[in-house]
């Protein structure tokens, strides 16, 4: 059974999907506000949680972060009636995991909220390229002396090129890795790469992750 947080302002959508994850059975609690969301993703455990971006007392990108600041892991997907690449990275920097702009199918959200929960990294030693290191039992990547903090979405986008260096990962094999079979549109995975390039520019060392056009990407040394 599938344990959902729905965030959402919007009464007569959230009813909509409410009773559409019963009939899937999942089994989903509902928060109107962002403080009352909070509240319940601290002391409940959950499978995913989906959270409007636009929501009152405390938005959604906020409240993403502040979860993510408490150690939370839970996959995050957000509804949003804005869909700019902008908008995206924006999302995916607070640490959110997936991004669904309104008006969507529902059958499309039912559909990432199963890929989100059944994604799971896999339990195997720590990975070393360089000065790069993922732990995956502690969940943690570290670069020489620095933790470099990173969404769960791009945590498995790195974990998906650590394991496969010094080999080129397409992107239909990273958008399987994240989203199955039910990949959003490219800009998405572009979102998530752009964002884990900058977090691990943060911290000294030469250039790892690459470009290969046509190709895809790889985690390798200069």
């Amino acid at each position: 059974m599938t344990r959902v947080l729905l965030i959402e302002d919007d009464r007569d959508l959230a009813e909509t999907l409410l009773q559409l994850m019963e009939f899937e059975n999942m089994v989903p609690d509902y928060a109107s506000n962002g403080s009352a969301g909070l509240n319940l993703a601290q002391t409940n455990r959950y499978d995913v949680l989906v959270i409007d971006i636009g929501l009152p007392k405390m938005d959604g990108l906020s409240l993403c972060k502040q979860l993510r600041q408490e150690g939370c892991q839970t996959p995050i997907l957000f509804l949003t009636a804005r869909g700019s690449i902008d908008d995206k990275l924006e999302g995916f920097a607070s640490g959110g995991d997936d991004y669904l702009a309104k008006p969507f199918d529902n059958r499309e959200l039912l559909a990432r909220i199963m890929v989100l929960s059944g994604r799971r990294s896999s339990q195997s030693p720590v990975i070393k390229i360089d000065n790069l290191e993922l732990d995956n039992n502690a969940h943690q990547v570290n670069r020489g002396e620095h933790t470099i903090k990173l969404t769960p979405a791009s945590f498995t986008i790195l974990e998906v090129l650590m394991r496969a260096s010094p080999n080129v990962v397409s992107r239909e094999d990273l958008e399987s890795a994240l989203w199955g079979d039910d990949a959003p549109n490219s800009n998405t995975l572009k979102a998530h790469i752009y964002y884990l390039r900058k977090s691990l520019e943060q911290a000294p060392g030469e250039k790892l992750l690459h470009t290969i056009a046509g190709k895809g990407w790889v985690i390798k040394p200069e």
